[in-house]
């Protein structure tokens, strides 16, 4: 498929299956790259470092929907897979200027460092007990299953205020969420239930607030305003979504990077490097954000030498730009927790959207990881790296499982 300018677009492989050699496809082509995502939407995705700076904090480039073409003009179905990413409802990611300022306000008088912070002991809680779960024999085991996944979503369970309960259930929406293989029947379902959920747990902390994210977001107040119940289903949606896919595949890839690396590894296990280290290179080298959805032209947009035309659409492309040679040397496409340029990657976002939980994915990791390998310090992966299968998912780096051997 080319575009109108005749430009081949690169259509993003709906299954993942070589993440790496798409993204040297992407950066490739230039800073700015024709693409065409799953379902044959065509967008176009910024690729190297210093654009998407420039783009992250451009006003011509918006969140509202409305102002993409291809949108207006109905080329873009109901059940289209990534719909939910694409118009994920009114939150402060959907909106810009001044709604956009007053929501980021009203969130962070609930989401605070202090709020973050005071969440350490029990990171440090939830992660021994799913370490002292893990077999006692030290054998194999699928750690995404027994400890990358549940880590995250227990966490963002007690900070929201969500009932337990609900997580199995969650698990399996969220998939169908992110998934670019829901059958189309089940996309708008999928959406419908996820927002149900959401609705219900505002409506029980309306009735009985407690300690917690949601309450704190019912309770928030700036010049007698207040963030209105649809705003606040879409933000718990939001907060819930990227704050545990992000942290499950940091810690993830973070896992795989030192076993592929033992000399990285090392580093780290001996001292003479911070686990800070290993988290700031794997979310730049193996960012868990592959590409965000979704903004769209206000008018014409030069990049380079090609323009964002006016009602199209530019998704950011994180595993593209953080190997950006121009960014962090020649050495861009190796994994080196000693680079200097490591702290330098934008993989939380730049620019007024940056994301609002950075702080406490950090945080998860710099506990889990360090806990991790102090209780088994020989861990290594249990099949080689090639036959690790990523999950059909084209905005996360995500695996289906993560088989190690905890004896190494």
């Amino acid at each position: 498929m080319t575009t109108g300018t005749g430009i081949a677009r690169i259509a993003l492989d709906p299954f993942v299956t070589d993440l790496d050699g798409e993204s040297a496809a992407l950066r490739a082509a230039g800073p700015l790259a024709a693409v065409e995502l799953p379902g044959g939407v065509p967008v176009w995705a910024v690729t190297r470092h210093a654009e998407a700076k420039a783009l992250l904090t451009d006003p011509r480039l918006v969140k509202d929907i409305n102002v993409w073409g291809a949108w207006r003009r109905g080329e873009i179905p109901a059940d289209w897979p990534l719909i939910g990413l694409a118009n994920p409802g009114r939150s402060m990611l959907t909106v810009d200027g001044a709604d956009h300022r007053r929501m980021r306000t009203l969130v962070a008088q609930a989401l605070t460092p202090r709020r973050v912070e005071l969440m350490r002991e029990r990171i440090g809680e939830l992660t021994r007990d799913l370490l002292d779960a893990l077999p006692a024999d030290g054998g194999v085991v699928d750690l995404k299953a027994a400890f990358t996944y549940p880590l995250p979503m227990y966490v963002v369970a007690e900070l929201m205020g969500i009932d337990e309960a609900l997580l199995p259930r969650l698990k399996v929406l969220f998939e169908k969420f992110f998934s670019t293989q829901t059958p189309p029947a089940e996309v708008v379902a999928t959406l419908t239930e996820l927002a149900g959920m959401m609705a219900a747990t505002v409506a029980a902390k309306r009735a009985e607030p407690g300690d917690d994210l949601t309450s704190a977001l019912i309770l928030a107040s700036a010049d007698g305003d207040h963030l209105t119940d649809e705003e606040i289903v879409a933000t718990l949606q939001l907060m819930i979504a990227a704050g545990h896919e992000t942290t499950i595949s940091l810690i993830v890839n973070a896992v795989v990077n030192l076993s592929t690396h033992p000399e990285q590894r090392e580093l780290v296990l001996s001292g003479k490097a911070d686990w800070s280290a290993v988290v700031e290179e794997t979310l730049r080298w193996s960012t868990p954000t592959s590409h965000v959805l979704i903004r769209f032209a206000t008018e014409d947009v030069p990049v380079g030498d090609r323009v964002i035309p006016a009602g199209d659409a530019l998704i950011v492309s994180y595993g593209a730009l953080g190997r950006d040679e121009e960014a962090h040397g020649p050495s861009a496409g190796e994994f080196d927790i000693t680079r200097e340029t490591r702290n330098r990657h934008i993989s939380f976002g730049h620019g007024p959207h940056v994301c609002p939980g950075a702080a406490l994915s950090r945080l998860e990791a710099g506990v889990a990881l360090p806990a991790l390998y102090a209780r088994f310090p020989h861990l290594d992966l249990a099949v080689p790296a090639a036959e690790l299968r990523h999950k059909p998912v084209v905005t996360q780096n995500d695996l289906f499982e993560l088989p190690v051997r905890l004896n190494g």
